[in-house]
């Protein structure tokens, strides 16, 4: 009897597929495995989702995600063109190992340990790896990152900080991947910057080649709803330049739990919350010391704390 994998393409069939951590129904589990905040989302925003919720749910959502893009531009003094949203970060990398890092015979650049999502799509589409060893103490040595102009690579994939060592690196240390590899994109994967790091979107005006990926699923507790964004700049004439436009335009993937409530919860939350401004960037426990936080840091790690509604 034929096999129903059997009709799989050879590159599918090859692949080593990512493990999500398991969701296990017990009940009052403390459940580390997926870095899940535990602490429900800001009241604000979870009365923007109520709302959302009771109307519209019978129309298709704006597929440009145009509210929330203003929003998100909004915060961190970028232009709504320079912002593109998807279900959850995991499809905004899909998207942009798609459009940027496919490039003949140039291995992607990727830090030893980091997350482990990296490597599957760099298998899916066919992108040979350059493995980058960390540091003594897990850290993250961005001159290691330098290569030689004979060998052109297919760009830099850092996540800051790092998962699951916990180690993050300056702006200056950003800027110094970007100023290596001028002529590709460095993309900086910032799932957990509220959790001990300085963000690079302050540098998205200034280097064309750098695209920084956020999430809400984690300090902004909406896991469940998979809404993910990138930054970075957009081309002067999206017709000129096919692989950004790639990034811009492209859908955000069906209309799923993050297209519509979601996205007016992101929304509240961008709105309702300034920019903030971490007092030590960079250090464990920087969110930690945020107005209305409480808790303690744990070294080399993230810090364990709690939001003001908690």
């Amino acid at each position: 009897m034929t096999s129903p994998t059997s009709f799989c393409s050879p590159v599918v069939a090859g692949l080593v597929p990512y493990v999500p951590g398991e969701q296990p129904a017990i009940a009052n589990l403390i459940k580390l495995n997926t870095n899940e905040n535990p602490y429900p989302p800001s009241p604000k925003a979870l009365a923007a989702i109520r709302s959302a919720a009771e109307q519209g749910l019978q129309l298709y959502p704006d597929p440009e995600s145009s509210a929330l893009r203003r929003s998100m531009a909004g915060r961190h003094g970028l232009e709504p063109a320079q912002v593109f949203v998807g279900n959850g970060s995991d499809e905004v990398l899909a998207h942009a190992f798609f459009a940027f890092f496919q490039q003949p015979g140039c291995p992607l650049m990727l830090p030893d340990i980091s997350y482990s999502f990296y490597e599957v799509y760099c298998g899916l589409y066919g992108i040979p790896m350059d493995i980058v060893p960390l540091a003594d103490g897990l850290a993250l040595d961005v001159y290691a990152f330098a290569r030689d102009a004979s060998a052109p690579v297919a760009g830099v994939v850092v996540a800051n900080p790092n998962a699951p060592t916990g180690r993050a690196i300056s702006l200056a240390e950003v800027e110094v991947l970007l100023r290596l590899h001028p002529q590709r994109v460095v993309l900086v994967d910032e799932a957990y910057v509220d959790f001990g790091a300085e963000s690079a979107l302050a540098l998205v005006p200034r280097y064309p080649n750098l695209l920084v990926v956020q999430t809400l699923s984690k300090s902004r507790s909406l896991a469940g709803l998979r809404v993910g964004f990138a930054c970075g700049q957009a081309p002067p004439d999206r017709r000129a330049e096919p692989g950004e436009e790639q990034l811009q335009l492209l859908p955000a993937g069906p209309p799923g739990p993050g297209r519509g409530p979601g996205r007016t919860g992101g929304r509240s939350l961008f709105r309702d919350h300034p920019p903030s401004r971490h007092p030590h960037p960079g250090r464990p426990g920087a969110a930690a010391g945020r107005p209305g936080f409480r808790g303690a840091a744990l070294a080399d790690q993230f810090p364990v704390c709690a939001p003001p509604w908690a």
